[in-house]
């Protein structure tokens, strides 16, 4: 028997915008084996994910197979029934979506939709499925395995959430899984647990699997060769240990070449100067669970100060307090030495103005329904009285900040869009209200490592050119390096340690810190297996991941 699993040839796919279809694949051929990892890299727009997604014979509405064949196990999938693709999907094939918050009904709890596919497929009873979905979530190192199954989607923090999904993929033991950014909302720490579990799944159970990723460090761990795209065509293939060290086309290796950007340490804050915001010893919680412990730190014009930790250990809880969107239990904020009123409903239109938030799930903070012309204009009139004419030029200015063509872009739809492109589009509509203070929440999580240092480097230009300051958080410690001048780290909601950007990456540090630095993937195909093994984990199984501090 062949152990040849996935077979695409000359794969055309289309996309429709007014009334005109235009290409976003272009002639792609795609082989994967039983047990087999492939590894799909390329920029924001190259169509890792639409190529994804085509290996399940699937595309995104608005889209189609224009030519070519795709193959699963001899299954012709472009022609199949739609009674044989049911049949496959969720059983044989498994996909875990980018954005776990989009991909969840919130109207249900965890378990339940855990147990949906391999009931459905009588592969398990419900019952055994849940007991399954619970070792699951263990071996994955959810918090509380036995109980968070029975919450709703939106009582979990995002990486939980993501690592739940891959849960519900891995529930039918599938032959193939299509994997699109699946640690992208993961803290450095979990994404090791989270990639050795993926690993031990996928080496245990014969599972071949594509990896859509623009994070080369991870993709490294993870595939057995790796496919590069660029705007629907192939560039090259090879295996990984081949392509990391002698990639042969000059856009992989700029690929390779990224995060070259790095903003010099800025010199200490005048002392007594006053901050443009001031976090000064918030407790919160939500309902009666406790979330934040006296947490303190200050944000000063013109500097960056990024917030980093563990998922759950309170970061975007800490905006949300800011923001008014939480008000503090108690503590309070100042902006610009004015304490403000805990409520975001009490504060007046400038306070809000001045503090704007740019969200980590794209797909859920732009509303589906509108234009991006609309998204962007909206905050562009309601703070600065604009219409017509005058609205319409300063929506185009915002989408040339965030180099996008306005003629392009202003008419679209969000689902018309790319993960990047849409978290761009976050970007603009904070930048529309004209303010003083940022948080970032996220912001490069889901764009691909070019995209990503363009939009550093944006938010770095318009930080000296406007005086702006930001609140960064992320769990990207390289983005930490590249555009913060002060870090403060959190674990459990509180603070454990704080400092000027230099200072925090020179020993010593917090045994917390030093954990989280000593997690970020590096571009080395053994880093993983090494590190393991220096942790105590000697192969990757379901006791090595509960060794796992």
């Amino acid at each position: 028997m062949s152990d040849q699993l996935v077979k695409i040839r000359g794969l055309k796919i289309e996309g429709r915008s007014d009334e005109t279809w235009n290409p976003i694949i272009n002639g792609v051929d795609l082989d994967l084996n039983k047990g087999e990892v492939l590894g799909l890299i390329g920029e924001s727009g190259a169509g890792k994910s639409t190529m994804g997604l085509a290996a399940m014979g699937f595309t995104r509405d608005g889209c189609r197979i224009s030519g070519g064949s795709v193959e699963f196990d001899g299954i012709d999938l472009v022609n199949a029934p739609a009674a044989v693709k049911r049949g496959l999907l969720g059983k044989r094939i498994a996909y875990v979506a980018q954005s776990a918050a989009a991909s969840f009904n919130p109207a249900h709890k965890l378990i339940d939709q855990h147990t949906e596919a391999p009931t459905q497929h009588s592969v398990q009873s419900k019952a055994e499925s849940e007991k399954d979905g619970i070792e699951l979530y263990r071996r994955l190192r959810l918090p509380d395995p036995d109980n968070i199954g029975f919450r709703y989607p939106h009582q979990v923090s995002g990486g939980q959430l993501q690592r739940a999904m891959t849960a519900m993929a891995m529930s039918c033991r599938p032959d193939l899984i299509i994997f699109d950014e699946p640690t992208t909302a993961l803290d450095v720490t979990t994404q090791i647990e989270v990639l050795a579990s993926i690993r031990d799944i996928v080496e245990q159970f014969n599972t071949a699997a594509i990896y859509i990723t623009h994070d080369l460090a991870v993709v490294a761990q993870m595939a057995d060769k790796i496919k590069v795209l660029l705007k629907g065509d192939e560039v090259e293939e090879a295996d990984t240990r081949t392509m990391l060290s002698a990639p042969k086309q000059e856009y992989t290796k700029s690929l390779w070449a990224v995060r070259s950007f790095q903003r010099p340490q800025k010199p200490a804050v005048n002392v007594g100067a006053t901050p443009v915001v001031s976090v000064q010893n918030v407790t919160a919680a939500y309902g009666t669970v406790p979330v934040l412990f006296d947490v303190s730190f200050d944000i000063h014009a013109g500097r960056t100060v990024a917030v980093v930790g563990e998922s759950g250990s309170g970061k975007s809880t800490t905006a949300r307090c800011i923001t008014g969107l939480l008000p503090p239990k108690q503590g309070h904020i100042e902006f610009d030495g004015q304490v403000l009123p805990l409520d975001y409903r009490q504060r007046d239109k400038n306070q809000l103005r001045q503090a704007q938030m740019i969200y980590q799930m794209a797909d859920t903070a732009l509303n589906p329904r509108k234009t991006i012309g609309e998204l962007i204009g909206r905050p562009v009139q309601f703070y600065s009285g604009k219409t017509g004419a005058e609205k319409r030029k300063r929506v185009d200015e915002l989408l040339e900040q965030i180099e996008l063509e306005p003629t392009q872009y202003f008419n679209r739809l969000p689902s018309e869009l790319s993960g990047g492109q849409k978290q761009r589009i976050g970007i603009a509509r904070a930048l529309a209200a004209e303010p003083k203070f940022i948080i970032c929440d996220e912001v490069t999580s889901a764009l691909d490592q070019l995209v990503a240092e363009g939009i550093l480097k944006l938010l770095a230009d318009l930080q000296d050119k406007l005086g702006l300051s930001y609140m960064f958080i992320t769990h990207d410690l390289a983005t930490v390096r590249a555009i913060s001048d002060e870090v403060v780290v959190m674990k459990d909601g509180k603070v454990v340690e704080q400092g000027p950007k230099d200072q925090m990456f020179q020993p010593p540090h917090h045994p917390y810190t030093d954990l989280l630095l000593s997690s970020v993937p590096e571009m080395d195909p053994d880093w993983l297996t090494t590190l393991l093994k220096e942790r105590g984990v000697d192969n990757i199984g379901d006791a090595a991941v509960d060794k796992m501090a």
